[in-house]
């Protein structure tokens, strides 16, 4: 629970307001693209890094390292990718290059959603 919530929002709250300090300036793509950019980099490095020592520590080189992905990690990974559809529906088919400002409202009840399926699994 602490990882869906207090944790995830303190990791966050920096980049939120480093986000909305941008898009006041009128540099909204900016900020957009920050909020893409932040998560994925520390994905690809954490994992980077993470599994490379895994690889160096336990196994061969060469070995298959086993991954498992248990419920929550799925149902993270199904949210993070229906926001990644939503925001190109948004912005490309229905905005035609603007995302509205109601998006904003479906992306928290999108995270609202995440978090009771996270708990109830």
């Amino acid at each position: 629970i602490m990882g869906l919530t207090i944790l995830a929002w303190g990791n966050s709250s920096q980049d939120l307001i480093a986000n909305m300090a941008v898009a006041k300036k009128g540099l909204s793509t900016m900020a957009i693209t920050a909020s893409f950019a932040g998560p994925v980099f520390n994905i690809m490095v954490g994992l980077g890094i993470g599994l490379t020592i895994l690889t160096r520590q336990s196994h061969t080189p060469g070995d298959p390292v086993p991954v498992y992905l248990n419920n929550p990690l799925r149902v993270g990974f199904l949210f993070a990718i229906l926001n990644g559809i939503l925001v190109i529906i948004c912005g490309v088919v229905v905005g035609k290059g603007v995302i509205p400002k109601r998006f904003g409202y479906v992306a928290m009840m999108l995270y609202a959603a995440y978090v009771v399926a996270s708990l109830t699994l």
